[in-house]
């Protein structure tokens, strides 16, 4: 059980400051928003309160209910404010947050045992709404970590809320900022992350929480460096004011009360950063092409539609991995085959005619389905997740690729499906496809009847039977993410290992290769399929080299790192690329891969790396 003391009052204690460590000390964690903030530490505590559980005489009940109903109304105020304000400066996305936050208010499954708390056990209306929510924190809680963790963060952000217009106290909230700081909390909530001022917030820092949390989202879309999951910062964090912080949103470092050497370095690196992303300006409307002439395609990897934008903007050509599964995350409740097309007819328009490469829900595992499954897996990672889950649920797989082949019929659309693991579940995804293909034509509704479907290389069964798969599929592309941990047995969300999360290790690159290589003989007619990299090293500069030496000519990443990939293309030869592949794969050791592959990229690019240069 969450105890009820931890339901309250974590925007209530808000304090700057943090008591100069001597000697420097060195935290790590998840980043999940890259860059470098530095900045004097605004702590935010948790005041662990607790609800005592007292009663009420009968005459009394009426009253009770008022102080509820009061509070419900008046937090959905402040709910529909939040959701407005952050739809205008974050997007759409973003703001169903909110929305979902309204939705739990307004629903009598969640205020019914409130109500009932009073009228029937005769309990004060501040322990009626605590322990209701305790119990659906509760609940959510004991599905495990990943996207439920997120819901156990919703609740008890509504517990706050909901119990201070109970009781009656003023919000005291991260708007109270007033000069610039790196920001410290145990957890940050959505209505914490979109009360503050941007301008004045350079970073956070969180004790909890994963890469696919809020907090990661918000400060993505803000630009604002974030690393979540540092075990200890709340503990490091006493109440002297003056001490300094580092933020490395790239490598997931977190240097607290820094030497001089180490802040100067580090603010080195980040002027470096922005003269070098000022720089990238001038690379946008230029061709992504090698030094020798060699065309390099570069696209972008988006969640949201409004991305394409930013993708645009920062030189992409197209979307090479559009990761859909975010329509589900977003609300509540499964989206309808009009919520799917609307997204999707929204890229293809925004593309005009560029390439947008949808990949089907990748779901499971940390995201979404454990909630939903009567029993719980042991191992999501292991278990039904991604094409698995699709072919498990046939309806549900049926309107998203119904949506997805109308959406082709305005624009260019090629449909990926996510950890394919045999050839025989890769059939079974085509087979759904031409039986809705076959559904919208009975229809008489338009789709594009080649579209081009390809699938995902993403686990070692699927390198080592590229072959076998390239006979059907009409393209590959790569995600390192996820080959990278199922080579190597490393979560790279978990800080124990996450050093030995390394995408060039020689078992990781021999994968690679091998899908390489038989993509370039695939195909009906042997002439080839076109391959891809989606993952996150397409986006790093170092690995970036690797893969163009490979073979690779198509790369696909989020939007801020597509500039400097641009810069990396344009500064090497296709030669120089292949004798950093022969020199990184004879080394023995990952640390020694790593160093060369930086001092490599270095020498190409002397500005580029940033903060992570200091590793």
């Amino acid at each position: 059980m969450i105890p009820l003391r931890l339901a309250f009052g974590c925007q209530r204690g808000v304090r700057r400051g943090l008591l100069r460590l001597s000697p420097m000390r060195e935290l790590r964690g998840i980043p999940v928003s890259p860059g470098v903030a530095i900045g004097p530490l605004f702590v935010v505590e948790d005041q662990k309160r607790r609800i005592a559980r007292r009663t009420i005489a009968p005459e009394a009940v009426a009253g009770e209910l008022a102080r509820i109903d009061r509070a419900l109304a008046a937090s959905i105020a402040e709910l529909s404010e939040l959701r407005t304000k952050t739809q205008a400066e974050l997007g759409d996305e973003a703001a169903k947050i909110f929305a979902f936050h309204i939705g739990m208010l307004a629903d009598r499954s969640l205020t019914g045992p409130m109500r009932a708390g009073v009228e029937k056990d005769l309990l004060t209306a501040e322990f009626a709404v605590a322990s209701s929510l305790e119990a659906l924190a509760a609940k959510f809680a004991s599905f495990g970590e990943g996207a439920f963790k997120t819901k156990v963060d919703d609740v008890n952000d509504l517990a706050q809320r909901v119990l201070r217009h109970v009781i009656g106290e003023p919000a005291t909230r991260l708007a109270d900022l007033r000069d610039p700081a790196v920001v410290a909390t145990r957890d940050l909530t959505p209505s914490q992350a979109a009360s503050f001022d941007r301008d004045r917030v350079r970073g956070f820092v969180t004790e909890t929480g994963g890469k696919t949390g809020h907090t990661g989202i918000f400060a993505r879309a803000m630009g604002i460096p974030a690393v979540v999951g540092v075990k200890g910062i709340m503990d490091a964090a006493p109440s002297t004011a003056g001490a300094m912080i580092v933020v490395d949103g790239d490598s997931g470092r977190i240097i607290i009360d820094p030497d001089a050497e180490t802040l100067a370095h580090y603010e080195r690196a980040r002027e470096r950063d922005r003269l070098f992303r000022l720089k990238l300006d001038d690379l946008r409307e230029l061709p992504s092409i090698t030094a020798d002439g060699v065309p390099i395609e570069l696209l972008g990897n988006i969640e949201f539609p409004r991305e394409i934008a930013a993708v645009l903007a920062a030189g992409g050509t197209g979307i090479g991995l559009y990761r859909t599964e975010y329509l589900f995350l977003a609300t509540d409740k499964e989206p309808t085959e009009a919520e799917h097309f609307a997204a999707y007819s929204a890229c293809v328009t925004a593309l005009a005619g560029r390439p947008l490469t949808i990949r089907t829900m990748d779901l499971g595992a940390d995201k979404y389905t454990q909630a939903r499954a009567e029993n719980p897996e042991r191992n999501p990672m292991l278990g039904c997740r991604s094409i698995r889950y699709c072919l498990q649920h046939p309806a549900m797989f049926k309107r998203q690729l119904r949506a997805i082949l109308r959406a082709s019929a305005l624009g260019p659309v090629k449909i990926m499906f996510p950890l394919v693991t045999t050839p025989e579940e890769f059939r079974r995804a085509r087979f759904f496809l031409r039986d809705v293909m076959e559904d919208l034509h009975d229809e008489g509704l338009a789709f594009d009847r080649n579209v081009p479907v390809g699938m995902m290389v993403e686990v070692p069964s699927a390198a080592l039977c590229a072959e076998m798969f390239a006979r059907d599929a009409d393209f590959f592309s790569i995600g390192t993410n996820d080959l990278v941990q199922y080579t190597l047995a490393v979560d790279r969300t978990n800080e124990l290992v996450a050093g030995m999360y390394n995408p060039a290790n020689p078992a990781v690159l021999a994968l690679i290769r091998q899908t390489i290589h038989a993509a370039e003989h695939g195909g009906q007619d042997g002439r080839g399929i076109p391959v891809s990299c989606c993952g996150e090293s397409a986006g790093e500069l170092e690995h970036a080299l690797l893969l163009i030496g490979m073979g690779l000519r198509s790369l696909s990443a989020s939007a801020p790192a597509l500039p400097a990939v641009k810069r990396l293309v344009r500064s090497v030869t296709i030669p120089q690329c292949e004798d950093v592949v022969k020199k990184a794969t004879a080394l023995d050791s990952d640390a020694a891969v790593i160093s060369y592959l930086r001092d490599a990229t270095r020498k190409i690019i002397p500005e580029a790396l940033g903060g992570r240069s200091a590793d």
